[in-house]
């Protein structure tokens, strides 16, 4: 499935605007602050209903309008189209339709239009926090997985409740209890979604990273759970030992939302020991593994939103991600396409984008 076209009204920096789009590579290109970004938030909407930044739906409406709306239409391998229409307003209070049929929750427009957002700060996620691993997990778990985004939600509202409870004067072990059955059927089933996961993403990652270095070097992904269990009742004995310590620290020590991946190079923790150069080979091996996994499994080439990402890798390796991903539609932002850069790109479509409209299309 493809994009064809985007128009948007009072979203972000964007009062009224319509944007067609190659099927293959979409070069979107202005200065800071223009809208390059806002645009590929727009896109990323129709596959999740929310933004890949950390801000609320209510922050995507332009300062001083009631509200913004999105619609945007693609068309799948058989040609069949479709259209997405998103209206927030100024209160975050949003509605979608996908073809004039209203979708009440945001977890029903999965597994309808897969996206990926490769971006610099996705170049951070073999040294930065665990938090930033785990997000990588669930964000395409999400997609691929039916139960994975419910289980998810599910978990955490359980996990806020109970570490909230944590922190009173008194804690009845009793009403732990319930919430420690309810955290263990979704902890389980969580472990074990991501187990099988990133097994999948160490095998497929370990070929495309030997290929990446000139077979120089060996690439190892290993799942590390806080609980490593995938039986119900086996996670929730596990609980149980912890009870006390979680008491006494006010806080819900062990469970998925503790996890983290351990990443190697010839047995080497590139977390504590790699070079910058090691840390990007290795989380591109990581997203271009995420972007198979998708192809094998859903039948369909997901579209990748690189935003602001080839200026932060070498010329060798722009050219392999270009090369691994020409047949799927990218869009692609920079604030300038050096020419060392332009080489590398097939053809496609250049937007250029000031103050939130598009200038040029070429």
């Amino acid at each position: 499935m493809f994009i064809k076209e985007i128009k948007l009204k009072n979203f972000r920096n964007y009062d009224n605007e319509i944007i067609s789009f190659s099927d293959k590579i979409n070069i979107i290109l202005g200065n800071n602050g223009q809208g390059k970004t806002n645009l590929l938030e727009g896109i990323y909407l129709n596959a999740f209903g929310k933004s890949f930044k950390r801000v609320n739906d209510k922050d995507l409406v332009k300062f001083g309008q009631d509200f913004c709306r999105l619609e945007i239409y693609s068309e799948d391998c058989r040609g069949d189209e479709e259209k997405t229409e998103i209206v927030i307003d100024k209160t975050g209070k949003k509605g979608i339709k996908v073809n004039g049929v209203k979708i009440n929750k945001t977890s029903e427009m999965m597994d309808r239009l897969f996206i990926t957002v490769f971006s610099p700060e996705d170049l951070k996620i073999v040294k930065d926090e665990p938090e930033r691993r785990r997000k990588f997990i669930d964000r395409e778990l999400c997609q691929i997985r039916k139960g994975y985004l419910k289980d998810l939600n599910d978990y955490r509202k359980v996990l806020k409740q109970r570490n909230t409870y944590l922190k009173e004067d008194y804690v009845d072990e009793g009403l732990l209890y319930i919430w420690d059955r309810e955290l263990s059927a979704f902890g389980s089933r969580i472990i074990k979604k991501r187990e099988k996961y990133i097994e999948k993403i160490n095998e497929i990652s370990s070929e495309i990273h030997s290929s990446i270095s000139g077979g120089k070097e060996e690439i190892s992904i290993k799942y590390e759970p806080s609980i490593y269990h995938t039986d119900e009742e086996k996670y929730f004995n596990e609980i149980e030992k912890y009870r006390n310590d979680d008491i006494r620290n006010r806080n819900t020590s062990k469970g998925p939302h503790r996890d983290d991946i351990r990443i190697e190079v010839n047995g080497t923790d590139l977390r504590k020991f790699g070079s910058q150069g090691q840390q990007r080979t290795a989380a591109l091996s990581l997203k271009l593994s995420e972007i198979k996994i998708i192809e094998e499994e859903k039948g369909e080439k997901p579209i990748l939103l690189l935003d602001d990402v080839l200026s932060e890798l070498d010329s060798n390796r722009q050219k392999y991600l270009i090369n691994s991903l020409e047949s799927n539609q990218m869009f692609i932002t920079d604030t300038d396409l050096m020419a060392g850069v332009a080489r590398n790109l097939p053809e496609g479509k250049i937007i250029k984008i000031s103050e939130g409209r598009v200038e040029v299309e070429i």
